[in-house]
């Protein structure tokens, strides 16, 4: 696949177009949103698992979690984020309060 620079050809315009049509030809898609809820979250250890709409658990991780400060998820909570599929299964990514 061959990257075109459609009128943005600055060195960085390149780089980011090339990046884009790597991305294509591994197949890599992008994320949908989606909804669940935080079936539990330890905050000493730094993780935990949403449950998503399907009835499917996730595993998150506090580095996945677009907060400031302290990041952290309560039980229950409503929480928007993104899946892809981890070394052990799949994991949200991107998780913000919903």
């Amino acid at each position: 696949m061959e990257a075109r620079c459609d009128g943005f050809c600055s060195t960085t315009g390149w780089r980011y177009a090339r990046q884009i049509a790597t991305a294509q030809e591994r197949g890599v898609k992008k994320l949908s949103k989606e909804q669940g809820v935080v079936k539990w979250f330890n905050a000493s250890k730094g993780y935990g698992f949403i449950q998503r709409q399907s009835g499917e658990d996730v595993f998150v991780h506090f580095s996945a979690i677009q907060m400031d400060g302290y990041k952290t998820l309560n039980e229950g909570q409503m929480v928007e984020f993104e899946v892809k599929q981890g070394p052990k299964g799949y994991q949200a990514e991107n998780v913000t309060a919903a």
